[in-house]
Formats: C-alpha cells, structure tokens, sequence
C-alpha cells in the first residue's frame, strides 16, 4: 500500500523485497548522511586551513560534549518516530496525529531544558574533560553556540525522523543536501572575507540545521495529505506521551551514555597532549565520513522494522536483518579499500600545510591521523552490523534494551582511554577504543534481538 501525497508517494516496508526495499529506503539515508559528513569536512578544512592547527583542536576537543547532547536529540527524536512507524504499518491514522503532536510538545520541552542547563555548563564542562589551555577559550566559544543552537537541531531530528517514519526518506535528503551547500558557503564567508573564528564555523551549522528543519516540517505538513491538522489531535495525551517517552527517552539516554565514554575517551586524549587531539581529530573526521552511511542504514532498520511489527510481519523483521547485514558487510569491504588508498591524501586535506614538517615528510600529527584510520578501518565490520541489530531493537519498541548497549559502548570507550593512559599503551589504545565499544554493544544486541524474535515467534 502507498499514501498518496500531494506531490508525492511514502513508502509502505511492510511489502515487497526486504533487500530492494531496505536499499532503496536506505539511499537517500546515506547520501544525506554523506552531505552531512562533508560540510562537516568541509568546516574542519576550512577551520584547518584558514585558522590553523589550535583552532582545528579546539573544535575537535568539543566533540565528545557536542555528541553528549546532539546523541540525546538524534536518539529521542528517532524513539518519538518509532510509534508513528508502528502505527503507519497499522494503519490507524488517529494514532499517526496523536504521536505526532505530542512529540512535538515533547521536542519543545526537551530543547527548552538542554539549551538552557547545556549553555550555562559549557566551561565547565570543557574545563572538567582538561581541555588543553592554549585552545581551551576557542573550544569554550565554539561549544556553546552549538548548545545555543539546540532547538534547531531538535526541529530537524524530529521532522526527519516523522517524515522516514511514514516512509518518506527523500525529502529530508534534498533539504539536508540544500543545507549542507549553504554550511559551506557560510563557513567559507563567515572565516575568510568576514574574519571570525570558530565562532563563525559554529553559526554556520547552526542557522544551515534551522533552514533543513524549516523545510522538512513545511513538507511535513503542507505537502502530504496523510498529515492533517485537527484541534482535538493536538492536544496532550497521556497514553500518547507516556509511550513516546517509554521509546524515545532511553534511546536518547542510550546515544549520552555511549557519549559519556567518548568524553571520558576525549579526556585521556587530551592528557596526551595537543598533537594527540589534532592527530585523532582528523582522523575521526575522516572515518565519520566513511561510518555514517552505515548509521544510516541502520535508521532504515528502525522504520523497517517499526513498520513491520505494526503490520505484525515479524518473518519480514527477520529477512530484514540479513538483508541488512549483507548491506553492512559489502559496504565495509568498500571502506577499508577507500581508506587504505587515500588516507595520506584525506589527511593532508584535512590539516592542510601541518600535513608536513620542513622536509617535506608526513608531520607528527599527520603520521597520527593515518594511524588512527589505519587501525580502526579494519574493524569497520563491527560498526556495521551494530547498527543493525541496535536499530531492529529500537524499531520493535525495546528501547530500554539499548541504554545497555550503551553502557556497552561507555565501558569499550573508558577502557581504551584507560589503556591509553594508565596502561601506557599511548595513542594506539585511542585507536582501537571505538572499536572495543562497538564490539561489546554488539554482543548484548544480538543475543537481545535473537531473544525477542524467537520470543515473538
């Protein structure tokens, strides 16, 4: 069955080949996740080459933080998408609007409180994780725009999320890609011919997040026909917010949890000195680029799956998940050999003249940035087939399941920052910490997942 759309058709899952399906759902997923790794390259290059090397750690060392709370808002608005998934496969449109709405309140509240508590506690924060002094007022500046900023990037997560969730995975790649052109372009003016600093690569993000959420909401409802706006639908409902929370509140928690292990990772990285943050920052930008796409075809999971248990098609669930890890198997086969070739080039792109030291050889920071895509590149395996089997939990409606997977995540990453520092294995320990955090995730969401499906059988 599709909904037609004004303009346009979503996409019923619950029909048709698990694989083409997932594929074709998936693409606009990952081409979106790809524009959106690109202005964010396209920012550490720009910040990189025209700020330099401190200015690049800086925006580097704010990561971990940024990915505390941007983790919360992507997991909880993927979780409040979750029931409008289940209740497009049921096909009960009352439920659509109500899920909808409340949401929506929902969204409203939660950018509120984090706004405020996450912009007042941005020093502190990046005092808190030993934010090398020579770039710690730039880091503090660059953090709590991006804080400020937070109700943008909540419109954005929630309308993307309720637009895949009724099958529509298109529209927010088109007003994502618009947005990632118009980041660079700002990154680019706001840097060179106005002179700002990082300041100008945080308002960049910002106000491009604010402009895709603008559009994805104005689709939302003023181009599909499913969505209507009736007063008695929008209002508050205790059955509707008490399930929206129930999904989407532990999803949230589980992205901060995982979170707080890549704080306490960024704070052993940042015990090792400036060329080590610089060092792992390029490298993670890079592998960011190349990991994304797998995260996206794990949020296809989710709708799959949301849709499919609505429609109570779990022999589909199934088929699924090994269409799904197919997908992730030859994807990464694909990344390793990207990575393998180009990593000397992607790092010199990315710290621009610190690529190299006065002979013309590979600079301290460079040799670290190849060492760290290196290393990790071979383990893209278990990234991959995390996301699957997390967003398959996530997609049934267990999210409490995934704050454990996330504690998972929280004890790999601790445990590489331990290594790194108390165990004196230095900066290789780094390099293999988000690995052992996807391993030990891993091993808790297929045992869940292989429960739950031989349960509901």
């Amino acid at each position: 069955m599709e909904h037609t759309a004004k303009k346009h058709k979503t996409t019923d899952l619950t029909t048709g080949s698990p694989l083409a399906q997932i594929l074709l759902f998936s693409l606009p997923l990952v081409l979106g996740t790809l524009f959106q790794q690109l202005y964010s390259f396209a920012d550490t290059v720009i910040v990189g080459r025209f700020l330099g090397v401190d200015a690049l750690a800086a925006v580097g060392s704010t990561y971990s933080l940024h990915f505390l709370t941007l983790g919360f808002v992507q997991g909880a608005c993927v979780g409040f998408g979750i029931p409008l998934a289940q209740s497009f496969g049921a096909k009960n449109q009352e439920d659509i609007h109500r899920y909808l709405w409340n949401g929506t309140w929902l969204c409203l509240l939660l950018s509120l409180i984090l706004t405020i508590s996450m912009t007042a506690a941005a020093g502190p924060l990046m005092s808190l994780i030993h934010t090398p002094e020579s770039i710690f007022s730039m880091a503090v500046l660059y953090i709590r725009i991006l804080f400020l900023g937070i109700p943008a990037s909540m419109l954005y997560n929630y309308s993307a999320s309720a637009l895949r969730a009724l099958g529509d995975s298109r529209h927010p790649f088109y007003f994502l890609l618009f947005s990632s052109v118009l980041n660079i372009v700002l990154d680019y003016v706001l840097i060179v011919p106005f002179g700002m600093g990082v300041d100008g690569a945080a308002i960049a993000t910002v106000f491009s997040q604010l402009v895709s959420g603008i559009l994805n909401t104005w689709w939302l409802f003023a181009k599909i026909d499913l969505i209507r706006v009736k007063r008695t639908e929008m209002g508050i409902s205790g059955a509707h917010l008490s399930r929206l929370c129930f999904i989407g509140l532990p999803m949230g928690f589980e992205y901060s949890v995982s979170a707080i292990g890549a704080v306490v990772m960024q704070d052993a990285i940042n015990s090792l000195g400036s060329i080590a943050v610089a060092a792992q920052t390029a490298g993670e930008k890079i592998r960011q680029m190349f990991t994304l796409p797998m995260e996206s075809v794990g949020m296809a999971m989710a709708t799959y799956a949301g849709q499919n248990y609505g429609a109570g098609r779990i022999d589909r669930i199934r088929q699924g998940i090994k269409s799904g890890l197919t997908i992730q198997a030859v994807y990464c086969v694909f990344a390793w050999a990207a990575i393998f070739l180009l990593k000397m080039p992607l790092v010199a792109l990315v710290l621009g003249d610190a690529a190299f030291d006065a002979s013309g050889m590979a600079s301290e920071v460079a040799q670290g940035g190849i060492q760290y895509l290196t290393l990790i590149s071979r383990l893209f395996i278990i990234h991959g087939f995390l996301m699957i089997f997390r967003n398959v939990l996530q997609g049934l409606g267990y999210s409490m399941h995934a704050i454990l997977s996330g504690i998972g995540e929280l004890l790999g990453r601790s445990f590489g920052g331990w290594l790194a520092v108390g165990g004196g294995f230095g900066f290789a320990a780094i390099c293999y910490a988000n690995p052992l955090a996807w391993g030990f995730a891993l091993v808790y969401c297929i045992i869940m997942v292989t429960a739950i499906l031989r349960k509901m059988k």
